[in-house]
């Protein structure tokens, strides 16, 4: 199933403080996806760029050495490690944004999850930049820019400007991924046809895990990837680095 037919899929009028918000199903304009591409390009200006997520520290102790290796590291993020967490806070914020509520109490789950001081910077810094550039597409606006975790920003504008939660959930998560790879493309270094190879092989997973995560609630959080936290703590002490996190 692709971005498009999934957000055609959902067609439910959404009531927001006195503002009817219908999710976008009119792909004839590709309205929904071109807002989608901008929000989560590599220019737009949260500096996603800068933060390897605790990969450079797993290259640095050859934990990643290769294309299956980050392939392995990737998957168990998005499965069970903190990328599937992020899809289940996206989806919680998605939810309370459609009811008009302001998503505070996810925000301070979500910050609070963050395993190491960098992972607190990398989600917390990319939220407030997304909200802070966020400005021509904030229909409603009800309170000033606030810091909350990247996920919860990003499905706050996303049900705000009436796009679906699963095309959301999957644009989300393949910029996430994206992101990663390329970083690491660098790092290991791997090859950039070994990087498009990569984003390939996660096309089918990242739609598999939007839609799990759209039907999930809070309940669902949880992460067995221990090592890479483990990673994200120890890169803060690396004696030279590229990335921040």
């Amino acid at each position: 199933m692709t971005m498009i037919t999934m957000a055609m899929n959902m067609n439910t009028m959404i009531t927001v403080t006195g503002i009817t918000i219908t999710p976008m199903t009119d792909f004839r304009s590709n309205t929904a996806l071109v807002r989608l591409m901008t929000w989560l390009s590599p220019a737009f200006p949260v500096g996603a760029f800068s933060y390897s997520h605790g990969i450079e520290h797993a290259v640095h102790g050859g934990l990643i050495h290769n294309k299956d290796t980050l392939h392995a590291w990737l998957t168990d993020l998005l499965h069970r490690g903190s990328i599937w967490n992020d899809a289940v806070l996206f989806a919680a914020s998605w939810q309370d944004a459609t009811e008009g509520n302001t998503c505070q109490y996810i925000a301070a789950l979500g910050e609070a999850m963050a395993g190491s001081k960098e992972r607190h910077m990398e989600t917390m810094l990319q939220g407030t930049a997304f909200l802070q550039a966020i400005g021509p597409w904030d229909v409603i606006s009800p309170e000033p820019v606030s810091e909350v975790p990247y996920p919860v920003a990003v499905a706050m504008i996303s049900a705000r400007n009436g796009i679906a939660l699963e095309a959301g959930l999957a644009a989300f998560l393949h910029a996430v991924l994206s992101n990663l790879i390329q970083g690491a493309v660098r790092l290991v270094p791997l090859g950039q046809t070994h990087g498009v190879a990569l984003m390939a092989a996660m096309e089918q997973p990242i739609l598999t895990v939007a839609q799990r995560a759209a039907a999930s609630c809070l309940d669902d959080l949880g992460s067995t990837a221990i090592l890479s936290d483990i990673m994200a703590m120890q890169h803060e002490t690396q004696y030279s680095r590229i990335f921040r996190s």
